[in-house]
């Protein structure tokens, strides 16, 4: 599995992947809104002079396979960064084969380099599936608004993770 950044030239796979993302999450229920961004909305969000979001992709054999979706946040309270993932997604026939794991790890050590203090998200709580991997990740749920779950992997967890698979390598 490699992982790579995404170039301008992503823009459409991207806009591909976001389509995806879309179709699982009206899938479990958790998305009923029409998509509104574009093509062009991303070339001008994501690879404009000042990025909003940033973009990794997950690789077998050349093809992609999934995707992540992260952007940096800063609390001036604890004086340090930490990143929102906007968006995991694995496409069903890769699912459970490690791309979502290097995916993961591949943000952990992002956010471990950037000095951030946690990585958060969201997931619908009907996506058993994806909970029970945050869990295998060492991620907590923090707290739960009906069906939307917060969740946090704190700098200690995914530092430990990164450690774990350098001295397993």
């Amino acid at each position: 599995m490699r992982i790579r950044p995404a170039t301008s030239a992503d823009i459409s796979l991207i806009y591909q992947f976001i389509q995806h993302k879309a179709e699982f999450d009206r899938s479990v229920g958790a998305y009923r809104g029409t998509l509104q961004t574009s093509e062009a909305k991303i070339r001008a969000t994501l690879f404009g002079p000042t990025p909003f979001a940033y973009v990794l992709f997950a690789e077998q054999l050349g093809q992609p396979v999934g995707f992540a979706l992260y952007g940096f946040r800063y609390s001036s309270f604890a004086g340090q960064p930490s990143i929102w993932l906007d968006d995991l997604y694995v496409n069903a026939d890769y699912r459970s084969q490690g791309a979502g794991a290097a995916l993961m790890q591949q943000l952990a050590q992002i956010a471990a380099s950037h000095n951030c203090t946690h990585i958060g998200w969201t997931a619908d709580a009907r996506n058993h599936r994806g909970l029970q991997f945050y869990h295998r990740l060492g991620a907590g749920m923090i707290k739960q608004e009906g069906n939307r779950c917060f969740w946090q992997w704190i700098s200690a967890d995914f530092s430990k993770l990164i450690s774990d698979n350098q001295h397993q390598s």
